[in-house]
């Protein structure tokens, strides 16, 4: 049986505890990725954030959790994160292959379908016409 390939979200998981090894994914201010350390603190209800006491000693505090990962699994957290970013490469060609290839852009279709009628779609969303027409009204009140 292969072993299991995980997800950068599987590895982060878990709220850390007090007094275990990290290391940062990411980099932060004067502090470089890869920086071992021990969680000093663990604060938030909904917003998980850390002190870490890093090796040299220095403590650094409101670290998210997003940005730490647990020292065992972080050669596990970068092939993880580096398959994820070749999949997401790899989608994103396969997208722009179809577009290509595609008679017409999705986005002049649904203009199209809508009639003229002064919607807009932005980011796969149709806003309304009397919405833009707002906007437009309080600009020209504002002197924007």
């Amino acid at each position: 049986m292969p072993p299991k390939t995980f997800t950068t979200a599987e590895l982060q998981a878990r709220t850390l505890k007090r007094g275990q090894r990290v290391r940062l994914v990411s980099e932060q201010p004067g502090v470089p990725q890869g920086t071992e350390g021990k969680v000093a603190m663990a604060n938030g209800f909904t917003w998980n954030r850390y002190w870490v006491r890093l090796t040299d000693g220095r403590v650094v505090g409101h670290i998210d959790h997003g940005d730490l990962v647990r020292t065992k699994d972080y050669e596990r957290y970068l092939v993880a994160r580096d398959r994820e970013a070749q999949k997401a490469e790899l989608a994103a060609q396969r997208a722009a292959e179809a577009a290509a290839a595609g008679p017409a852009d999705s986005a002049d279709d649904e203009s199209a379908a809508s009639g003229g009628s002064g919607e807009a779609v932005v980011n796969g969303v149709t806003v309304p016409a009397y919405l833009l027409q707002r906007s437009a009204d309080a600009r020209t009140r504002l002197g924007a």
